[in-house]
């Protein structure tokens, strides 16, 4: 490197964004994620012994996996490269490739290949790397949003280490605000700033988990708000509201956000908490998920989890998926509020569930059980002759309309396969199977 590039980098980081400017340089100044950088775990370990293999760090925006790249880049021995997957091509893949080669012939020096946006990789892409990635040539650490599962190669996961990262917290967010404000070199030490402390918490709440989010809306206040009579910039939090955007929902139709909220609306219903599922209703209403696909899922839960410990739940379910086919959103909003709250808080039972699971397993295994001949039909010519239909009675000729009689085939006499709870509607049917198995 000579002057003139020494000099440009260092002008590009002092002009870079407030976020990466503050970007941690060691793991001790990296807030959040202690559960895959605490003290004893291995990530850590690995990046202290400088002994890092293969890894792909997923997790939301702003969560830290480009600062653990460079984490990584500042302790290691090795040859620390970098792609964006955006952008890169099959040229520049080439390039580092044989970069790697040559720093491994030469110098016996190890090459790690941070790709940020790794999922942006097309299938070609990630299959190029592969082979570099099996022999040594590259240590790769991949940079996502996206569940790694579903975007990235499998080949590349089964020799990779995946590590996810969560939504910082609303006090570690905080902290990295106070920690800019504080820091004179790389931060806003040095501008005279008074930020009041439910402005920052705002920021902190309002950012959800995403410390680049925050950190920029900060800086961006401190930057347009002129000093007062004191000389200091004021930060109230009126100024951070209007710095801020609302945090763009993090939901894709396609990934596992989807998948995630979905699973904790039907859990929310199946837990009885009327609350929680109406909140997961809404983040996916609010990010435009298909009322129809909505009320499918409800209808399903009236089914699995209610069942006849209230009967009536599928009846509103189903009305209700009806009723949104018809009129669409934003009205569909309240009818499909009406039927998740209605299911959330309706007995549960998942007995109907069981029984049908249980029932499809025996008939797989012993489909070939006989009918009892009474039960046969008997409608047709001759019927009688093979004993068809012979010796059934109708329960309606019988006092309380029920007779006992057999219904199962020989073989499984001794199965049962629905068992009602004593939940709801359903302690009454069991109360009545009981009674008529008493009469018997």
């Amino acid at each position: 490197m000579d002057l003139f590039d020494y000099m440009n980098k260092e002008t590009m980081e002092s002009e870079a964004p407030l976020a990466v400017r503050m970007r941690p340089k060691t793991l001790e100044e990296v807030v959040g994620q202690e559960h895959i950088i605490g003290p004893d775990k291995l990530l850590s370990r690995a990046i202290r012994a400088d002994k890092i293999s293969s890894l792909i760090f997923y997790g939301p925006p702003g969560t830290g996996k480009t600062t653990l790249a460079k984490v990584i880049a500042n302790h290691t021995s090795a040859v620390f490269i970098q792609l964006n997957a955006t952008v890169a091509g099959k040229k520049e893949m080439q390039d580092v490739v044989e970069k790697a080669k040559d720093q491994r012939k030469m110098f016996g020096q190890r090459t790690i290949l941070f790709v940020d946006e790794i999922h942006r990789f097309n299938k070609g892409q990630q299959d190029y790397l592969l082979p570099f990635v099996e022999d040594g040539t590259l240590i790769l650490i991949g940079a996502t949003t996206e569940n790694p599962y579903f975007e990235v190669n499998g080949a590349l996961i089964s020799r990779s280490v995946i590590f996810e990262l969560k939504s910082l917290k609303e006090e570690d967010v905080k902290k990295l605000l106070e920690r800019a404000l504080m820091d004179e070199k790389r931060g806003l030490g040095g501008y005279g700033v008074v930020a009041e402390d439910q402005a920052l918490s705002f920021l902190a709440q309002v950012s959800g988990g995403d410390a680049r989010s925050a950190l920029n809306a900060l800086e961006l206040g401190v930057l347009t708000t002129k000093p007062k009579e004191d000389g200091l910039i004021h930060i109230t939090q009126e100024v951070a509201a209007q710095c801020i955007q609302k945090p763009i929902l993090r939901y894709d139709k396609d990934g596992d956000n989807h998948y995630d909220t979905i699973s904790a609306f039907i859990k929310s219903m199946r837990g009885s908490d009327p609350d929680a599922a109406v909140y997961y209703l809404a983040r996916m209403l609010s990010a435009g998920e298909s009322v129809d696909f909505i009320a499918r899922r409800i209808m399903i839960a009236a089914a699995e989890d209610v069942g006849l410990a209230d009967p009536n739940a599928i009846v509103v379910a189903t009305s209700a998926a009806q009723a949104v086919h018809m009129i669409g959103m934003p009205e569909a909003q309240i009818i499909l509020a009406e039927a998740a709250n209605y299911v959330a808080s309706a007995p549960k039972s998942n007995a109907s569930y069981l029984s049908i699971g249980k029932a499809m397993k025996v008939a797989g295994e012993r489909n070939r059980e006989e009918i009892p001949a009474h039960l046969k039909d008997a409608h047709y010519k001759n019927a009688g002759q093979l004993g068809h239909g012979i010796g059934y009675l109708y329960p309606h000729d019988y006092p309380g309309h029920y007779v006992k009689q057999q219904y199962l085939p020989d073989g499984l006499l001794q199965e049962r396969f629905y068992c009602p709870s004593e939940n709801g509607y359903e302690k009454e049917i069991r109360e009545y199977l009981k009674d008529k198995k008493d009469q018997s």
